[in-house]
Parts: C-alpha cells; sequence; structure tokens
C-alpha cells in the first residue's frame, strides 16, 4: 500500500490535495511536539505517510513549509461592532479560545523563539505574522474614523498595547491564556491610548 499521495501500482494520480493536507498537518503536530529546530523533513514525511521527495517537490525546505503550515492555524477574526472597546474584546476573546483549542499555543511559542535565532525563518514568519494581525489594525483604523480615536495616533503602537499583556502571559507566566482577562486588559489599554 502507497503512502498517502503517492501512485501505487493502477492506482492513477496521487491525491495531491489530500497529501498537501497531510504534508500540513503533520508539520504542525511535529512543531507543537518537538519545536521547530528538532522538526525534520523526514519526520514530517513518515508522519505524513508520504516520501520525502512528495514533500521536496511542494516546499524547497523545512522553512516555508513551516511558515505555510503556521499560516493555516487561526488568527484574529475581523470583528466590526461600530465600537472600538467592543470589536477588540471580541476579537481577542476568540482568538484566545482557538489558541487554547489548537496547536497554536504550542507552535507560536516554538516559532517565536527561534526567529531570533534564524535570520531565514525571521525573514519568512514576518508578513505571515503581519497579515494575521491586520484585522487588529483595521478595527483601529475604523476608529479612528468614527472619531473615537486621535487621527495621529501610531495604530501599531496601539495594537502592541492592546495585546502585550498577551504576549507577557504566553512567554513569562505560562499555562492557558485566559479570555476573562481580556475585558481588564482592553479596557486599561484603550484607557491609556484615549489620554495619550
Amino acid at each position: 500500500m502507497g503512502a498517502v499521495g503517492e501512485a501505487g501500482p493502477g492506482t492513477g494520480r496521487p491525491r495531491s490535495e489530500e497529501a498537501h493536507k497531510a504534508i500540513l498537518d503533520a508539520t504542525l503536530d511535529l512543531l507543537a511536539e518537538v519545536g521547530f529546530s528538532s522538526l525534520t523533513v523526514e519526520g514530517v514525511a513518515t508522519r505524513a505517510g508520504v516520501g520525502k521527495a512528495t514533500i521536496y517537490r511542494r516546499w524547497p525546505s523545512k522553512l516555508p513549509l513551516v511558515i505555510e503550515a503556521f499560516g493555516q492555524l487561526p488568527g484574529f477574526d475581523d470583528v466590526d461592532t461600530g465600537r472600538l472597546a467592543d470589536d477588540l474584546k471580541k476579537m481577542l476573546r476568540g482568538y484566545l479560545q482557538v489558541f487554547n483549542s489548537t496547536a497554536l499555543s504550542l507552535v507560536l511559542p516554538s516559532l517565536a523563539g527561534e526567529r531570533r535565532h534564524n535570520p531565514e525563518l525571521w525573514q519568512l514568519f514576518e508578513p505571515v505574522g503581519k497579515e494575521r494581525r491586520q484585522p487588529l489594525i483595521r478595527a483601529f483604523e475604523r476608529a479612528v474614523d468614527r472619531g473615537e480615536l486621535a487621527p495621529d495616533l501610531d495604530l501599531e503602537l496601539a495594537a502592541d498595547l492592546v495585546v502585550g499583556p498577551i504576549a507577557v502571559c504566553l512567554f513569562f507566566k505560562g499555562g492557558k491564556l485566559n479570555p476573562k482577562m481580556v475585558g481588564p486588559m482592553v479596557d486599561l489599554a484603550l484607557k491609556g491610548i484615549a489620554n495619550s
């Protein structure tokens, strides 16, 4: 019996979509289990049930494979309630629920820790991270357009102030991120932003 996505005798073309998904799933599983530095293409191939050649036909190395796999994980939902505080609270509560229930809680810290020591990973990861952050930035842009915030507000910095406590909890306190932290976190951040 051939591996996923491999053609066996008389089986016709490989099921490339099935193989692609199996490879990405295996990559996320291994990132969560062993981290970026211990992940190998051979390990992914074994876990996915494909040959290494199947992986290398799609990705030239483990870096783009890892970045694409990470990109499959959920990010912030774009929420527009008409009020910034409500947008942020709904967005962040949803994100933390997803964060705690998927591989994101293990994969993100692994990649974040590795980025500093791996410039190529940093270069590939940066656009993905920026794209995943866009719903947060758009919420601030809408608030500026509605007059809730000053037009000269540094939106990137404001977004950092709102989500910063999540990073502190994740990287320095450990454990699961509690969605109950979102309300006070957003209120305190927005109070500071409004007074700046």
